[in-house]
């Protein structure tokens, strides 16, 4: 269970670190995710903010302002949608 749970978070750093170098870096700004991470846009109450897929059902809502990057929720579609 433990080595899930690390395993997990480092996915998650991982993710985060892919989304800053992608989408936040000044020289490489709005560069796509990998196809895996099927990121992308959200609509109606989340209008201006993105989801993309850590792993199948393990979605991670995000928002990318000029200078910063907000994690706004994470977990299952059940569980936020």
């Amino acid at each position: 269970m433990k080595d899930d749970i690390t395993s997990e978070v480092e996915e998650l750093k991982n993710l985060y670190s892919l989304l800053y170098r992608h989408r936040c870096h000044p020289v490489r700004a709005n560069q796509e995710l990998e196809p895996k991470y099927k990121d992308h846009p959200l609509t109606g109450d989340w209008n201006g903010y993105r989801d993309c897929h850590i792993e199948p059902d393990w979605l991670l809502i995000y928002k990318i302002s000029e200078t910063n990057l907000f994690l706004v929720r994470s977990g299952s579609h059940s569980n936020l949608f």
